[in-house]
């Protein structure tokens, strides 16, 4: 992991890295285990190392690997907020196999997460092996000859209640002036970041203040492993005065047990656990005079001390690391469990001739067609938008649905586009909230072509003249105020409108020559950027892509330009090979994929309208040719939404005509919002003329 703008110099096992706060590079990641093909991922989870509210990045990457995965939890807490707690529910959800290093981290799983049982494992803290030794040789060679040493070692931060020692110091000195505090470790990077060395200043005041300066030595950094203990060897007695009563794992104490060091500790989760049976002293939170006590009584006693020193590290020889290892990998080979993705093809199914339009109903109201759902039921909050009230339009205008039906909601969908018009920024609005309100006053220049794509549909085709003549209408005052729009898929959606209106009202010239133009700059984008192992009009991938090559198929048969034709073919044929699976099923490009410059396509998340477009533009590419490979294509791509795809897994359901969102490294996300529902609908209609019955 990357915090902040901070890399590493990672030893040469390291294969990759996650920027902690980038999104982005946890997708990145997930895509770079999948290709390596593991049996298992195994996170170690701890708050704080991840990016988002309560780490909640880490679930972007989990949710893109398709194997079993394993978590070692180090914080198991028993009263999360409600970032922590939906965190952890996503990762008690996700993960096959859970690992705590407490028996009481158990029972708080099982208790306060419901977490089932029989997917918990509970393996200590694993330790360094290192050989039981005396303390003298350590204590001289750094400077500490005939002191008594007492130690604390961690990242510093006000948790960690070193106060509590340095209180007790004054009793402490009074019997054993030579005795030393020595306090291990560097501030924790979070504490530098919001309040810089302030508890380390205060430590250091209060101890001027007792007069126990001379009896506290403060290291300050890092360090690695073996300079660790060598530290460590050289401490009569290790102190763990912690404020937290539920900590379950201290990785630091687990190591001074490694070294048999004689522990006097707060009574926290870990502690008493792992000290039970008189391993060790547990003192209460905050006692300073307890700890100065029970650190006098052990020194006092140099047979009894000896004796807890042996104790304790025979105790530990069942945590040293190979027995770590050990452990972890019985619980593995017990049994991954298989992957939720099933393995076996589903049965196939026909192509149905048509879907119910109820589906559409169902996710409509006057206003217009719902953006999102939640699983199957609409979703309110996030209200409308012209990207799918204008594909709703198209679809009704090409549905052969009950003609009542369909022409009460053609009405519905094509008030909402009018609405979006705003006369005075000549612009289509997007967004609207579900109590009616625009969101914006100018929606994206892709919303906007969109828009000019359903009106140019509606004008050629509409069943009712009424619509088409108001799509006439709109379509001639918005399409010279849209002419500069200048994305590529803007131009591409204008020129499918445009192209739909000059094959139906010929009597265009002007439109003529916006196509012409549009057409050419598409084009020039094209040659501008093609590469090898690139034959796209951009650097990157985005949403919709098949349609700035169906675009330029259809435009240039209507000017009966090869030049347009050709580029889209090509562009068009490349497109196809990156999303054509090893097994020859269609892969839609993944979300993922989206901006990543000159970037080999990433499978997730898989969106249902990746594959409509790609029945469509197939469609253009077999008008254009006759060569009946294209109709193989169209078939393909449209087979995706019934469970021809990597997971053998239906995204959309020819019997009740819903669409769920995406297709995921582990299955379907099961949201069935307008944009997925509309796309399998259209590609439906599309798909018909190519079907072999």
């Amino acid at each position: 992991m990357n915090d902040s703008s901070h890399s590493y110099n990672y030893p040469s096992e390291v294969s990759g890295s996650i920027a902690q706060n980038d999104p982005i590079s946890y997708r990145l990641a997930a895509a770079a285990i999948s290709a390596n093909k593991p049996d298992l991922v195994w996170l170690q989870h701890e708050f704080g190392i991840f990016g988002g509210r309560a780490g909640c990045h880490i679930l972007k990457l989990l949710d893109r690997v398709s194997v079993p995965v394993a978590v070692t939890l180090h914080s198991v807490l028993s009263n999360p907020d409600s970032d922590q707690r939906r965190v952890t529910d996503a990762l008690l959800k996700r993960c096959a196999i859970v690992m705590v290093m407490a028996e009481a981290a158990k029972q708080i799983l099982i208790d306060t997460y419901r977490c089932d049982p029989a997917k918990i494992c509970v393996i200590p803290h694993g330790i360094p092996d290192r050989p039981f030794t005396a303390t003298a040789p350590m204590k001289e060679r750094f400077g500490w000859k005939n002191r008594k040493v007492i130690m604390t070692f961690g990242l510093l931060s006000p948790g960690k209640g070193i106060e509590t020692v340095i209180l007790a110091l004054p009793a402490l000195t009074q019997r054993f002036p030579e005795a030393l505090y020595v306090v291990l470790g560097a501030t924790h990077p979070h504490c530098i970041s919001q309040n810089g060395e302030t508890y380390r200043d205060s430590l250091k005041a209060m101890a001027d203040d007792l007069g126990v300066s001379n009896n506290v030595e403060w290291i300050d950094g890092f360090c690695d492993t073996e300079q660790l203990l060598d530290y460590l060897s050289a401490a009569d007695i290790y102190a763990t005065p912690y404020l937290n009563p539920a900590q379950v794992t201290s990785g630091t104490l687990a190591y001074a047990v490694g070294l048999g060091k004689p522990v006097v500790s707060t009574p926290y989760v870990h502690a008493i656990e792992l000290l039970a049976g008189g391993h060790g002293h547990l003192i209460d939170f905050g006692d300073s005079k307890g700890f100065a006590n029970a650190i006098i009584d052990l020194l006092e006693d140099e047979v009894g001390l000896m004796d807890l020193r042996k104790r304790t590290y025979a105790l530990s020889r069942s945590m040293i690391w190979p027995r770590f290892s050990e452990a972890a990998m019985a619980r593995f080979q017990e049994g991954i469990p298989p992957s939720v993705v099933p393995t076996t093809p589903i049965r196939p199914v026909p192509i149905p001739e048509t879907l119910p339009f109820e589906a559409v109903i169902r996710h409509s109201n006057f206003t217009g067609i719902l953006q999102h759902s939640r699983f199957g039921v609409p979703d309110r909050r996030h209200g409308y938008c012209i990207d799918d009230n204008a594909r709703a339009l198209i679809l009704a205008c090409r549905s052969h649905a009950d003609i009542i039906q369909r022409d009460r909601w053609m009405a519905v969908y094509a008030s909402f586009v009018d609405h979006a018009w705003n006369p005075q920024a000549c612009r289509f609005r997007n967004f609207m909230g579900f109590d009616g309100q625009w969101l914006e006053d100018i929606g994206s220049n892709d919303s906007n072509g969109r828009a000019i794509w359903a009106l140019g549909i509606a004008a050629a085709s509409a069943p009712i003249d009424g619509v088409r003549d108001w799509a006439q209408n709109l379509f001639g005052d918005a399409i010279d105020h849209l002419a500069g729009i200048d994305s590529p898929r803007a131009k591409a959606f204008k020129i499918l409108g445009s192209v739909a209106v000059q094959n139906s009202l010929p009597e265009h010239p002007e439109l003529l020559s916006y196509i012409v133009e549009w057409g050419e700059l598409l084009v020039q984008l094209y040659r501008d950027t093609q590469r090898d192992d690139w034959r796209w009009f951009e650097p990157v991938l985005a949403y919709d892509n098949a349609r700035i090559s169906e675009a330029l198929i259809r435009s240039g048969i209507l000017l009966r330009r090869e030049d347009f034709v050709q580029i889209g073919l090509a562009s068009l044929e490349w497109l196809n090979e990156i999303q054509t699976s090893s097994k020859g099923t269609f892969s839609a490009i993944g979300s993922d994929s989206f901006n990543r410059p000159f970037a080999e396509p990433l499978p997730h998340d898989q969106q249902p309208v990746e594959a409509a477009a790609m029945v469509d533009a197939c469609d253009a590419a077999f008008i254009a040719t006759g060569e009946p490979v294209w109709q193989d294509r169209a078939l393909n791509a449209y087979r995706w939404f019934l469970g021809k795809n990597e997971h053998g897994l239906p995204v959309g359901n020819a019997e009740t005509g819903a669409c769920f969102d995406a297709l995921t490294p582990t299955g379907v996300n099961l949201n069935q919002g307008a944009e997925s529902l509309l796309a399998f609908h259209l590609a439906t209609i599309s798909i018909q003329p190519h079907v072999r019955r």
